[in-house]
């Protein structure tokens, strides 16, 4: 049987509130995460990610009592970032009760990290987060960015994404920085380009808006969609998500009727 595809809302959480913008940019308020991850799990969602936005490019740790509110609401997976710069991390964030961690500048500028998280723990709580944008300097026209896009880093997002699966990330969570908080579709070019080179999970983020903008992003190569603000505002809901991947034969797990 196939594996049904993934849907799941991200909390982009800054001083404990749910905040969205545009290319990571012009941040307004979007609500309380524990409300809406406790919204998102009865409506249906697969898992959801919960992304401390400022938590790496502020120099301190994801906020664990906001974590472990928002655990404490869920019974679906809840994948955590922002911030993790070690083991111990990781550690905190999971007896917080998280049940998989995302990395993202530590691992850019330690890449023994992710050996390190997922020989302790296993690949299955590890997620590489890739910030990718378009760049002419490097060899496949992605580059790598981190501290919320701000920051170019010239590494070639591609090179970066393989070489991550081989040192023990289990998903990769890839978010089109050219395409997030625009609403005009997935980047498909980069997701297809991410899926030739790792064999581990992709999960596309980036350019919701619509959803019929869903089932291409599975068809380039992802296996779980991730959105944000079509969620928090209720332009889209779970339900209409999945609908529209069925339709189109893909595998996914129903949401219940509301």
């Amino acid at each position: 049987m196939a594996v049904a595809v993934r849907v799941i809302p991200c909390l982009d959480v800054q001083d404990g509130r749910v905040v969205k913008g545009v290319n990571f940019t012009g941040l307004r308020d979007a609500g309380d995460p524990v409300e809406l991850a406790r919204r998102y799990d009865a409506e249906g969602a697969d898992e959801l990610t919960f992304l401390d936005i400022t938590a790496s490019s502020a120099g301190r740790q994801t906020t664990l009592e906001v974590v472990s509110r928002t655990a404490e609401q869920v019974f679906i997976p809840l994948t955590v970032g922002g911030g993790v710069r070690s083991v111990a991390d990781v550690d905190s964030l999971l007896r917080a009760g998280a049940d998989k961690v995302g990395v993202n500048t530590a691992a850019i500028a330690r890449p023994r990290l992710l050996a390190e998280i997922a020989d302790r723990f296993g690949r299955q709580v590890l997620v590489l987060s890739v910030d990718a944008r378009r760049a002419t300097e490097t060899e496949s026209g992605f580059e790598v960015t981190t501290h919320g896009g701000r920051r170019g880093t010239g590494l070639d997002a591609l090179r970066w994404a393989a070489r991550a699966a081989e040192l023990g990330a289990g998903e990769i969570l890839l978010n089109s920085m050219d395409a997030d908080g625009t609403r005009a579709g997935f980047d498909l070019e980069l997701i297809a380009a991410v899926r030739a080179v790792v064999s581990v999970p992709v999960i596309a983020s980036g350019g919701a808006g619509a959803a019929e903008h869903f089932p291409p992003a599975v068809a380039a190569g992802a296996d779980a969609v991730l959105a944000a603000s079509v969620f928090h505002y209720r332009q889209l809901g779970i339900a209409e998500v999945k609908a529209s991947l069925a339709a189109a034969g893909l595998p996914v797990r129903l949401a219940p009727a509301m």
